[in-house]
């Protein structure tokens, strides 16, 4: 049995994309690859955000923070 003869790189030549090309290439697939850690985020944000408003309405609803919005916008009509 002979040996096989190693494969040479120029018969690629014209398929393998120059070293600029390559590193278009190779950001735009980790591009692809994170695409959904953004939706992700978004959906960590929203969460976020509902839970901040719940809160803030607790807070606003309270007798004590309604009376003292009361008492603010009564004062600040009355002059």
């Amino acid at each position: 049995m002979s040996p096989q003869k190693p494969i040479s790189m120029r018969m690629f030549a014209p398929y393998w994309p120059d070293r600029s090309m390559r590193g278009n290439i190779d950001s735009t697939r980790r591009d692809l690859d994170e695409g959904g850690f953004v939706t992700a985020e978004y959906a960590v944000g929203i969460l976020a955000a509902v839970a901040f408003a719940g809160v803030l309405l607790a807070v606003l609803k309270s007798g004590a923070v309604k009376s003292m919005l009361t008492a603010i916008i009564q004062s600040a009509l009355s002059v």
